[in-house]
């Protein structure tokens, strides 16, 4: 745990960090630090686990349906929250890339915790839960407080990087096989190794 660190007074990442490309974010996001000010109070955690999508050619993305009300923030700039849910009771965080008219994200899957909280954070819906994060934050800036992320050089990843097929996306044809999810190999806050039938291709 990372008590010791006033997490609240970190700087934001720029908005520059996410209108680059979506494989390049998603993989630089690995080590990055989520930040929620509930109510003053500090929730956070390390990222261990991502998905990127990347628009609207890429048949596991919500883009590839074209622009709707739910979807209108991945057209928009990056840097900006993407919130739905699934299954009717889950939320679902993803941070939007690429600038302006490119509608891609990626979806944070996992977190490690950095400060004592009252719930998981492995797996997208159980982090969403336990951060208080729910689609009022839609559209939401990313550089500004209650959901933000940071940077700081002493948490940087622990581990090497891997990379493998994303989950729960078996519909999308040959876009189900890109390697298109990024996780800290070992981390024990990885959400989805356990259900790929196939092992990561190692990365970076």
């Amino acid at each position: 745990m990372e008590g010791s660190l006033d997490l609240l007074r970190l700087p934001p990442l720029p908005r520059a960090f996410y209108e680059r490309p979506t494989e390049e974010v998603a993989r630089e996001l690995l080590g990055k630090i989520l930040l929620r000010d509930h109510d003053g109070r500090p929730l956070a955690g390390r990222i261990v686990e991502v998905e990127a999508y990347l628009g609207a050619h890429d048949l596991a993305c919500h883009s590839a349906r074209g622009k709707t009300p739910r979807t209108a923030v991945m057209f928009g700039p990056g840097g900006r929250a993407y919130v739905y849910m699934i299954y009717g009771m889950y939320h679902c965080l993803n941070v939007v890339t690429e600038p302006e008219g490119s509608p891609c994200a990626v979806l944070i899957r996992a977190l490690e915790p950095l400060v004592a909280l009252p719930g998981s954070l492995c797996g997208p819906g159980r982090l969403c839960r336990t951060l208080a994060i729910d689609r009022s934050l839609t559209g939401h800036d990313l550089a500004t407080p209650p959901l933000w992320l940071v940077d700081s050089p002493d948490l940087s990843p622990r581990g090497p990087i891997a990379r493998s097929p994303r989950i729960g996306v078996d519909y999308a044809g040959e876009w189900a096989e890109r390697p298109l999810r990024f996780f800290i190999d070992g981390n024990p806050w990885v959400s989805g190794a356990r259900s790929l039938k196939k092992g990561p291709t190692r990365t970076l």
